[in-house]
């Protein structure tokens, strides 16, 4: 259609509206776009039941369940870029393994893709651990299918994107839910939460997903009481799931050296049931609803991933020994070093730092200082699953740190976990909000 006028003041409204529109595009494609989140979980739990593993040797053999094993995503994008968050209910999970889930999903780049294991004890072996003969008992069917449930998890996660903003906060949780059994007060009692809520239609206000990050060792039931179990981390799914609904999901910090979940009672005893997971799961998945309860919500919080890849050289006879006799055919160069994805995400104010094992809580403490955010979150047991992280000062110096020197790549991990970080950190952009201290 052509229009005809001889009217000046009809072209010169026109040309108006067109300028307006013209500056104005930018902003209505950015509205138009917007943060959205998705979320999804998989069951995970073997049928028949399988041997649960705590860490090397031969796994035990479970004969009966205390809740399921899950799968948990949270996808979030904005402006073009997409991450995914993924817990997985298990004592680690190899990056073997999280790379195959990586090439079954779809719309997100490998390397936004952050898999982390909860660090239950009471889960099958999904290292494969070796035996003194080199013998695996790992069940590689059983892995492949998890692999499988993971990828199309996440794949659900992205059909299900939806308008929505988002709530990050910080805060201690109070109550007696974890303490470090080498020296009580030396744990970190920060807990880091980040909530989804949908912004439209019939979903406007609804939690999609929460998310929360707290270093704790998930062992009160173990692994030699012939239980499958996501430990106190089931309670709390199931806490945050029906006080305000969505996809609750749960990733550890720097839990290392030995922080684990506070089951003392009277005469040194512990509480070593499922209702005392569930009463230090809901404790703690009622303390994380009130640290996010009161925080505000961000409506286009900035998203942005930074990915390294990370140099650990392996010196532990018996990390070698795993290495060379793993299925997983780990990767290692120059006799021995390893190699595995470091990811810091900024998801508005919030900083998150990824972590291949299972740092000491002095290395937490340092690295969260160091982040450019007043609400640190790390992920520790993400990417990979490389034992304990001490610093060199601790490595092999108290007869407490026999086991996590043992377990542990070598004396060279934790510096070399701290310098990599570092610098991950210093050439990667501030949270949203961030001022360091002294700036005017």
């Amino acid at each position: 259609m052509i229009l005809k006028s001889k009217n000046p003041k009809i072209w010169y409204w026109l040309g108006c509206c067109l300028v307006f529109f013209v500056l104005n595009l930018p902003l209505t494609v950015q509205a138009q776009g917007g943060l959205k989140v998705g979320a999804a979980k998989r069951m995970l739990t073997p049928d028949p039941l399988l041997p649960v593993s705590g860490g090397m040797g031969t796994p035990g053999l479970s004969t009966e369940k205390r809740g399921d094993l899950w799968v948990r995503v949270m996808v979030l994008e904005n402006n073009g870029t997409r991450v995914a968050f993924v817990g997985i209910d298990n004592l680690g999970w190899p990056a073997a393994l999280g790379d195959q889930s990586r090439a079954l999903i779809q719309g997100i780049p490998a390397e936004n893709i952050l898999i982390g294991a909860t660090h239950t004890h009471s889960a099958p072996d999904a290292y494969g651990f070796p035996n003194e003969k080199g013998e695996i008992n790992a069940d590689m069917k059983y892995l492949s299918w998890c692999v499988q449930q993971i990828a199309d998890a996440v794949n659900e996660a992205v059909a299900n994107l939806e308008s929505a903003e988002l709530k990050t906060a910080v805060g201690e949780a109070k109550g007696k839910i974890a303490y470090n059994y080498y020296a009580p007060a030396l744990y970190d009692p920060r807990c880091g939460v980040i909530q989804a809520l949908g912004t439209e239609g019939k979903n406007k206000g609804k939690v999609i997903a929460t998310l929360v990050n707290y270093a704790v060792h998930p062992e009160v039931i173990g692994s030699g009481r012939g239980i499958t179990s996501p430990d106190l981390c089931g309670p709390l799914y199931d806490r945050i799931e029906s006080r305000v609904g969505g996809v609750a999901i749960f990733m550890n910090g720097a839990q290392g050296g030995m922080v684990t979940a506070d089951n003392r009672v009277s005469e040194g005893k512990e509480a070593s049931d499922y209702e005392e997971c569930t009463r230090i799961g809901n404790l703690l998945a009622d303390q994380a609803l009130e640290i996010i309860g009161t925080a505000t919500a961000q409506v286009n919080p900035v998203i942005h991933n930074a990915v390294i890849s990370a140099e650990f050289v392996v010196d532990s006879p018996e990390m070698q020994f795993i290495l060379k006799n793993s299925p997983h055919k780990y990767k290692v160069a120059d006799g021995n070093k390893v190699t595995t994805q470091m990811n810091l995400v900024n998801v508005g104010t919030a900083q998150i730092l990824t972590i291949p094992g299972e740092a000491l809580p002095n290395i937490g403490f340092y690295l969260k200082r160091k982040m450019k955010t007043d609400q640190a979150f790390l992920f520790g047991l993400t990417n990979d699953a490389f034992g304990y992280i001490l610093a060199k000062e601790d490595f092999n110096s108290f007869k407490r740190y026999e086991y996590v020197s043992r377990t542990s790549l070598g004396e060279k991990t934790g510096p070399a976990l701290v310098e990599q970080s570092l610098d991950l950190i210093e050439n990667s952009p501030s949270a949203e909000g961030f001022v360091p201290k002294g700036s005017n």
